[in-house]
């Protein structure tokens, strides 16, 4: 596969302060794209990062045709950068885009295209442990089209943003909320694909949340509004005596990737896992009670998020605000250290990228 490359004539990084990185606020100096039309996808092209044109009657401004995954990069030394789950990554992709009836993306192209790409800015790939090179992957109708259907063109777009925590807590735990009068998902709707209006119908009720002191909002099921099923931006679990507990999906909780890996590691370390309806009520019942021994958030943003603090109809349980859980604590440890290429991938999750010069930054 050809990949046609234009490298930037100057880039940006001398500008960046490695040390006082915000999530998604810097960008690197290149970008990849592909457009769709007459039914196949134009070769790849890695160009230097800037804006793209269209006009006010751009398909997805007006019906929201888009999607987007989010991975990351993690430095493992000079010559080696790595990606992690790709292969899932690209398969959460294109079910998002079937489910909004958008074409696949392929394969090859999607692979070659991120390695070239991570190549080219290896540079911007932090060195420092828990930051990374964020990875966004995203893909919209291109058609100057306002009928309400599906379009014919489509564009696809990489993106990579050097990236530190992604709460303002850092690593300490966080406070959830429960929203009294939102829902996030329904069953038939669009809750398990990565669809950007699903982010932007939680904007309002995580903005009330955050003006109350909540760090994000603790998603409950839309028909009975009982049953937890994820935070705004990562998936959920709890540690009820010696069993791993989180909720099932079933088309209204994102299939998250970090989500899954939490759920391979506690199986292989002999923990007692169970993917079921939870309700909140059961939550703070086995906390009453002593049982519940951790919560905490998975996803690839947060990586494992710890969660000090639950509120829900003014009722409120804590946790330990100091410090994550031993148990949370030990699968950050695991997944990070797999990610960073510290410890052996036994599963074959990380995906490397060779870079022919040392990683600088």
């Amino acid at each position: 596969m050809k990949i046609k490359i234009t490298k930037t004539d100057q880039s940006k990084i001398s500008d960046i302060d490695f040390e006082k990185l915000e999530f998604g606020r810097v960008f690197s100096d290149h970008m990849l794209e592909m457009v769709y039309q007459d039914g196949s996808w134009s070769e790849p092209e890695i160009k230097p990062y800037g804006p793209i044109s269209f006009e006010p009657s751009l398909h997805a401004l007006h019906y929201g045709q888009s999607v987007f995954e989010g991975m990351k990069a993690y430095y493992v030394d000079d010559k080696q950068i790595n990606l992690f789950r790709l292969d899932d990554h690209y398969e959460r992709l294109n079910n998002s885009a079937r489910r909004l009836s958008m074409p696949d993306m392929d394969k090859e192209a999607f692979i070659r295209g991120l390695e070239e790409l991570v190549k080219l800015d290896h540079e911007w790939v932090p060195k420092k442990h828990g930051h990374a090179l964020y990875v966004r992957p995203f893909m919209f109708a291109s058609e100057q089209y306002i009928a309400a259907k599906a379009a014919k063109k489509y564009r696809f777009y990489v993106i990579t943003s050097p990236v530190a925590a992604y709460y303002n807590e850092g690593f300490n735990p966080v406070k959830l909320t429960t929203s009294e009068n939102f829902v996030r998902a329904v069953p038939g709707g669009t809750g398990e694909a990565k669809a950007a209006g699903n982010y932007g119908g939680s904007f309002l009720p995580a903005k009330k949340a955050q003006e109350n002191g909540y760090t994000q909002v603790l998603w409950l099921d839309a028909i009975e509004h009982k049953y937890v099923e994820e935070v705004g931006t990562m998936n959920i679990f709890f540690l009820i005596g010696d069993t791993l507990v989180t909720p099932k999906l079933g088309g209204t909780v994102l299939p998250g990737i970090t989500r899954r890996s939490v759920l391979a590691l506690a199986k292989e370390w002999g923990v007692k896992v169970e993917e079921r309806r939870v309700s909140i009520d059961e939550v703070f019942e086995t906390h009453k009670t002593g049982e519940l021994k951790e919560i905490f958030g998975a996803g690839t943003a947060a990586v494992i998020a710890p969660v000090g603090l639950i509120h829900h109809n003014g009722n409120t349980i804590t946790l330990d605000q100091e410090k994550i859980g031993p148990f949370a604590k030990k699968m950050f440890d695991t997944i990070t250290g797999i990610q960073y290429g510290k410890l052996e991938d036994k599963h074959g999750w990380t995906h490397p990228v060779q870079v022919g010069s040392e990683v600088s930054v």
